[in-house]
Formats: C-alpha cells, structure tokens, sequence
C-alpha cells in the first residue's frame, strides 16, 4: 500500500480521513470538513474591520455564524493584514478578554480559537477564558516560546506558514519550489512539535502570506501533497486578494469567488474551512459531501 492507497479514493480524490482532535478531553471528529467563522476584533481588518466594535454587534456576529454551522470561532484581535502595523501585547489582550468571556459563558459548546501569534496571550485565553485552540500565523516563528506554551497548554495548535512578518511578507517573496518549501516548514515544525509531545496539530499552508498570485495558486492546485503531513488542513481562502485581485474587484464583492476556491480546497483534501461567510461555505461542504459519496 503507498501513500497514495491511504489518502485517495480509486478515482484519485482525497478521501475523508478519520482524523480527531482532543478538545477540552472530548474527541471532535474531522472526518468530515468543519466550518471555522473568522470573528476579527481588529478595526483595520482587510475585509471586515469595524464590524465588531461594540459588545452587541460581537454577540450578534458570533450567534449568526454559531446558527449557520459554524463548529468553531476563530477570535483575533491582531491585523495581519499585508502592510499592518505591530500592535502592543496588552492592547490585544484588552481587546480580546471581554468578548472572548461572554462568548465562552454564552456558547459554551462550540469551539474557539484564538488567533494570535503571542504566547502570552495564547496561554491567558485558555487558562483564563477557556478558549479551546491557538491559531498561529507565524508557526512559532514569532515567538519563541510559543511551542513550549502550547506543550505545557495541551490544546490544539494551527500551525501556519508565513514568509516575514505581516508588515513586510509581500515585499517580493521568492521561491525556488513553494509547494515543496511551504511543506518542508510545516514538517520540520510537526516534527519538533512531536517530538515535544505535542500532537493534536493542524496545518495551515499561508494563502496570502508571503506568496505572489502564483504561489498562492499553485498551492492550491497542489493542497493534496500536504495530506503527507497527516494532521487535518486548515485553509484560509475567504475574501482573500489573490481573489479579488485577480478579480478586479473590491473583498466584498469576493464571496463567489470564495466559494469556488472552496470547492477545489475540498477536492484536495481540505479538514477545515476558514471563512467570513459560513452559511455559503455549509453549502459548499454539503455538495462536495453528495459528490464523494457517488464517488465511492
């Protein structure tokens, strides 16, 4: 048997593989795709900045997309924008501590993360709001002791790849093969993590961060090869400017394009869907789901 019987079906789709995460001690199935609702606090957000400036309107949002099939809520209140400017430590944690408390106390069955590449942070928003995942931008990069909180945290980690910083990651990124270069990071990295005893890891390739149109693309075209890692992909398309730039058109104008590169994110092998419009993304998931079934 080669890697290819593990993961593919006999017409050479990605099958759904049955993966798990250990969240709060109880096993949440990824055998089949799950919906992650971007929940941004920032007001400098690429798409939605804005939106999530008072209490009600955060509560309003979360209960939208909680209702629509969302399983989780990924919760950040860092810009990482192209371009954004570095924003002080306790600033994002003021600006996460509030919501994140009433959200846990008013939806205590879905799942949060919180998207943030500090480990202080991280570590105050699971042991004192109980927040379920770290969404991590720059993999560990970013800080040091990152991987070492989320051993001592025992709690799902998104590890993605990033080329710089968001301040400077798409000033010329360059490379000699982006699938095999993004794969080899994110491998290195779950093989540290590993060894460290962490294991309940999800892989994030980086649309958008430190990759041109093409690379963002011919990862895409190529998501299926990231099935070796053999943890559960995350992929983070919505809205993004490798749509709507390609487009001509402004992020809100940029849903059916979303979709469409939802579609081919799940043909390839994606676990979970990183969106802004999760009732459109349900939708897609249930299609793709009728067509791998006929499919065998």
């Amino acid at each position: 048997m080669d890697f290819k019987d593990n993961f593919f079906n006999t017409k050479g789709v990605p099958k759904y593989r049955d993966v798990t995460l250990n969240i709060r001690g109880q096993l949440v199935q990824l055998n089949a795709p799950k919906v992650m609702g971007i929940l941004n606090l920032t007001p400098d957000s690429f798409y939605d900045g804005n939106q999530n400036q008072n209490i009600d309107r955060i509560l309003k949002n979360t209960e939208t997309m909680i209702d629509q099939g969302a399983a989780m809520i990924d919760i950040g209140a860092y810009s990482s924008r192209p371009g954004a400017e570095s924003v002080p430590e306790d600033v994002e944690l003021k600006r996460l501590q509030q919501p994140v408390k009433v959200i846990r106390k008013t939806w205590p069955e879905v799942i949060l993360s919180v998207d943030t590449f500090r480990s202080g942070v991280a570590r105050r928003m699971v042991l004192d709001q109980g927040v379920d995942m770290i969404n991590d931008i720059s993999g560990g990069d970013m800080d040091a002791q990152m991987f070492q909180t989320v051993k001592e945290l025992q709690v799902p980690y998104v590890i993605m790849h990033i080329r710089g910083t968001p301040r400077n990651m798409q000033q010329d990124p360059v490379y000699s093969d982006v699938v095999q270069e993004v794969l080899k990071s994110l491998s290195d990295k779950l093989f540290r993590l590993n060894e460290m005893g962490v294991h309940d890891i999800i892989a994030d390739p980086g649309f958008g961060f430190g990759k041109t149109l093409d690379h963002n693309y011919t990862l895409l075209s190529k998501l299926d090869a990231f099935l070796m890692l053999n943890v559960p992909l995350l992929v983070g398309l919505s809205r993004k400017s490798m749509i709507y730039n390609l487009l001509g058109c402004e992020p809100e104008h940029a849903l059916n394009g979303s979709s469409a590169l939802h579609v081919v994110a799940l043909l390839n092998g994606a676990s979970i869907l990183r969106v802004h419009d999760v009732a459109e993304a349900i939708e897609v998931i249930k299609l793709i789901d009728k067509l791998k079934e006929v499919q065998g």
